[in-house]
């Protein structure tokens, strides 16, 4: 009389045998960045058809063929060969004297730039004392002081005025 578990054993050997097939469910793709991709589950949405290389249940493609170049006519304009060595170092050194001269005009505005701003804050500050009333005394070649006169003042608000109109 046969085993009553025989049947049974039968039966799960087949279920496993089944399920070892679906284990083996492999995704094939070409990514984003162009490398293969190898996987067990799908690849994004956004992969087109065309680069899924294997699937589950569907049958791999067949080979892309290979496109035969056409042969260039006879007529065809020669390609520029590469530069020499020396072509390059020259280039390099025009590359180098170029970025000097800019950073040189650079620098040169950032100093244009600073020193009207000196000049500048010195002008408001020469308008400040011009306007707040207090007497102004100045000295002459001698050494002896003298103040400044109303039209002396007026004078150099004017002045004052001037360089600041350059400030705005």
């Amino acid at each position: 009389m046969p085993h009553p578990s025989l049947p049974f054993r039968l039966i799960a050997a087949c279920t496993l045998l089944l399920g070892s097939t679906l284990a083996h469910a492999q995704y094939s793709w070409i990514g984003a960045n162009g490398v293969r991709q190898f996987s067990d589950r799908p690849p994004p949405p956004g992969t087109p058809p065309h680069k899924i290389l294997k699937a589950p249940g569907r049958a791999a493609p067949a080979p892309a063929p290979v496109p035969v170049p056409e042969p260039a006519p006879q007529a065809a304009p020669v390609a520029k060969p590469a530069p020499s060595l020396a072509q390059r170092e020259a280039d390099y050194r025009k590359r180098v004297a170029a970025r000097e001269e800019q950073e040189q005009k650079e620098a040169a505005e950032a100093r244009r730039q600073r020193d009207l701003a000196e000049h500048c804050d010195a002008a408001r500050e020469m308008r400040a004392q011009l306007d707040s009333g207090i007497r102004v005394a100045k000295f002459d070649a001698k050494g002896e002081r003298s103040f400044v006169s109303d039209e002396e003042r007026a004078a150099q608000l004017a002045r004052v005025d001037r360089a600041l109109a350059a400030c705005r």
